[in-house]
């Protein structure tokens, strides 16, 4: 279906395009930041204001969303005063390769030297994106599949 006029970013959620959903919960500035904390291992609200550098309201909202789409959970850690840390679930988890695959383009395309690398640690070795064919198990690029768009979800 073709767009007839430009689409705001809360407006991404109504398209029948999983690109654009998904956009739509983690496209906002700062959500990947937060994302890329937790996969650091932190969970804590303060932490994430020290290391961001966000502001109360931006953090808050940003939480939120991550929360209501289940990409997080909030989960009570002390009584007194009563708090909540952020865990990543089953579905915060799957973002990794989403994150790891930005990394990588930021590497490549605007950075001299990559401020980070990623060791796996079953061999030592750097560890490097790749997507490959679930059936196969070769490489895949863009040039090696077609889009098959399914007729009845229109």
């Amino acid at each position: 279906m073709p767009y007839t006029r430009p689409v705001k970013h809360d407006e991404l959620e109504e398209l029948y395009c999983s690109v654009a959903r998904t956009w739509s919960v983690i496209g906002e500035r700062w959500t990947m930041m937060i994302l890329r904390e937790c996969f650091r291992g932190e969970r804590r609200y303060d932490h994430f204001r020290a290391k961001l550098g966000l502001g109360s309201n931006v953090l808050n909202d940003r939480l939120r969303v991550l929360v209501s789409e289940g990409i997080l959970e909030r989960v009570q850690y002390q009584e007194q005063p009563v708090r909540h840390e952020y865990r990543l679930t089953a579905k915060g988890a799957d973002l990794y390769p989403v994150l790891v695959s930005v990394m990588a383009w930021g590497d490549k395309y605007k950075n001299d030297v990559p401020p980070v690398r990623l060791i796996h640690r079953g061999c030592g070795h750097e560890a490097e994106p790749r997507l490959t064919c679930a059936h196969c198990a070769e490489p895949v690029s863009w040039r090696d599949v077609t889009a098959e768009f399914q007729p009845d979800a229109w």
